[in-house]
């Protein structure tokens, strides 16, 4: 009998190597590079083993499709980002931070389906105990839903893949399980990948709608390998401080939705609370909020109007400028991309003679929200001037827009629904891209409106007021 061939793969990017090295040659990770069986194959024929299979038959693609049924979770900020709410046979993949509440979100999703259907949640990670306590919290212990403490796949197939199984299926989480024909340990990239594997085939087998917890790396990305996030049907994100009682579900990947969706929610004694408004809950405390078009604003404090998905936002970017006493200045960004930060102050003093290289640079996005889009740009550097020059734009002021590196401001999507919520939330002036190609709707004009073209046009704002 020939001897099986050996093949070592990469558990991040699925390469395959010859030979065993600590750098994978496709992805460049360390240590990620795995030995694993594999059949060998006639020249020129099906690899061994693998004959005398099943013809697959194709389909055209004007077939007459059904919209995948939703299953509301009685959370709406949840049912919005998974896109109206769980589809039967789907697997979802929750990740975050240690403590961000990830258990108490799903924990209230289950107790508020188990009015209508039959939910269990898994754990792995507690004792049947310390979830009854944290149910009893929340004030959820008398609802019906199915519990267990349970780490082995085997023991979970067969629970699930049976006529009386739930329907919805949380397991907390899938670093703790394992499967007993492999010899690692529970956690690891093998373990892992075969557990959600097999999970994830009876949910759909069955038309279950799994939802998986994931444990997170310090740089933010779900532990274990990359293929898990390919193997199920939509990836969220629960972000925020656990110091702070914000906390934001953003959607990564979703199958049966948008990706670009937040849901919004408080950490109150009482669980998460949804929150209807965030434009409102990250402005609550600010200094300076509207009070009127000429009531005066704060230095270094400027109101942007961002988009997520089809939700606009608006918080609070506030910037500190400082004299250095070292001989590098620090750059020190919260909720922002740094880099993003080092090309906008090097456009202010390469296109607009601001210089900032002998002061400490401090940017925060208050209330605990992480900005990714490029129409902060505008916002983050009237901020800048703002605190370097002492001098405040108006407190019922909002600013958006994108700063090229020539000093032009671009365009953004959806300006209209930006300036239509600043105006709704009370803000009387928008600073934003000029319009190109057409007007705004009329509806918009009801506020004063300062369309720049230039980023020298923003700095202007900040002159003194007999500067020439």
């Amino acid at each position: 009998m020939a001897r099986p061939a050996r093949r070592y793969v990469c558990q991040v990017c699925g390469t395959v190597h010859p030979r065993w090295t600590g750098r994978c040659d496709g992805c460049g990770a360390w240590n990620t590079v795995v030995e694993e069986s594999g059949g060998g194959a006639a020249p020129g024929g099906p690899p061994s083993g693998l004959a005398g299979g099943r013809a697959v038959a194709f389909v055209g693609l004007d077939g007459i499709g059904v919209d995948a049924p939703r299953r509301p979770t009685g959370i709406a900020e949840l049912d919005r980002v998974l896109g109206g709410g769980l589809v039967d046979g789907s697997a979802v993949l929750l990740g975050g931070d240690p403590g961000i509440g990830k258990s108490t979100l799903l924990l209230q999703a289950l107790a508020a389906m188990a009015a209508t259907l039959p939910v269990a949640y898994v754990t792995g990670e507690e004792a049947v105990e310390q979830v009854r306590l944290r149910a009893a919290r929340l004030g959820l212990a008398d609802r019906p839903v199915g519990l267990a403490s349970a780490t082995g796949v085997r023991d979970l197939v067969a629970t699930l893949d049976a006529p009386a199984a739930p329907r919805v299926v949380v397991i907390d989480s899938v670093q703790t399980l394992y499967v007993d024909s492999l010899e690692s340990a529970p956690g690891t990239v093998a373990q892992v990948r075969a557990s959600a594997a097999e999970l994830i085939r009876v949910a759909k087998r069955r038309g279950q709608a799994l939802i998986l917890v994931g444990h997170v790396t310090k740089d933010g990305s779900i532990a274990g390998p990359r293929v898990l996030e390919h193997m199920v049907d939509t990836v969220l994100s629960f972000e925020g401080e656990r110091t702070h009682q914000f906390r934001i579900l953003r959607g990564l990947k979703n199958r049966f939705g948008p990706t670009d969706e937040i849901g919004v929610f408080e950490m109150s004694a009482g669980g998460l609370v949804e929150v209807t408004n965030p434009s409102a809950l990250f402005l609550g405390e600010r200094d300076g909020a509207p009070a009127g078009e000429d009531a005066p604003g704060v230095p270094g404090a400027v109101v942007f109007a961002g988009l997520e998905g089809s939700r606009p936002i608006l918080v609070e970017i506030q910037a500190l400028v400082a004299p250095s006493v070292l001989g590098t200045p620090r750059r020190a960004v919260v909720g922002w991309d740094a880099g993003r930060l080092a090309m906008i102050l090097a456009v202010l003093e390469a296109r607009c003679g601001v210089v900032f290289a002998a002061n400490d640079v401090y940017l925060n996005v208050a209330g605990g929200l992480r900005i990714g889009e490029a129409a902060a740009d505008l916002a983050v550097a009237a901020a800048l001037v703002s605190a370097l020059t002492g001098r405040a734009l108006p407190a019922a002021t909002v600013v958006f827009g994108e700063v090229g590196l020539t000093g032009e401001v671009r365009s953004v999507a959806r300006p209209d629904l930006r300036t239509r919520e600043a105006l709704k939330l009370g803000f009387s002036r928008v600073v934003r891209p000029a319009a190109r190609g057409g007007e705004e709707p009329a509806a918009v004009h009801d506020g004063e409106m300062r369309g720049l073209t230039r980023l020298g046009e923003l700095v202007a704002l900040f002159a003194p007021d007999d500067a020439p």
